[in-house]
């Protein structure tokens, strides 16, 4: 039998716990893994399970793009993989979105950096992101 909840959220701010950014850094140019979105969790926050990131894109590829690769990092393009989508198909000139979620698990630095990063294979010209929201959570 599960145990009953005892206790209310309602009046819980869990505000300082989410940081978000919906500012599209930059369009990938060529075969370039390239920042699309960056956050930065503020504070030196405990958590119990980690940071849940969640990033989504528009975007339109560029000339003779084959496929897209997303990935979730620490800090920058060269910092540690929190999750990636696999490479997936995708068609020059067609607007497509995706959406990738990752939990870092590992200890968070005060004012740590996450970075959304986009790669299309085989693209001959820039790509255009739209919209690339990056979401936080420190759980």
């Amino acid at each position: 039998m599960p145990l009953p909840i005892q206790i209310g959220a309602q009046s819980l701010d869990l505000s300082p716990r989410v940081f978000k950014s919906e500012t599209v850094v930059a369009s990938p140019a060529a075969a370039a893994e390239t920042i699309i979105c960056s956050v930065v969790v503020g504070g030196d926050l405990a958590t119990a399970l980690g940071v849940a990131v969640i990033g989504w894109a528009t975007y339109t590829v560029g000339t003779n793009g084959v496929s897209v690769l997303f990935k979730i990092r620490r800090t920058d393009a060269s910092g540690a993989t929190v999750t990636a989508s696999g490479a997936e198909t995708a068609t020059a000139a067609a607007l497509e979105s995706k959406l990738i979620l990752g939990v870092d698990d590992g200890q968070v630095a005060a004012r740590q950096v996450y970075v959304l990063t986009m790669t299309v294979a085989s693209g001959s010209a820039e790509s255009a992101v739209s919209a690339a929201p990056l979401l936080a959570i420190a759980v």
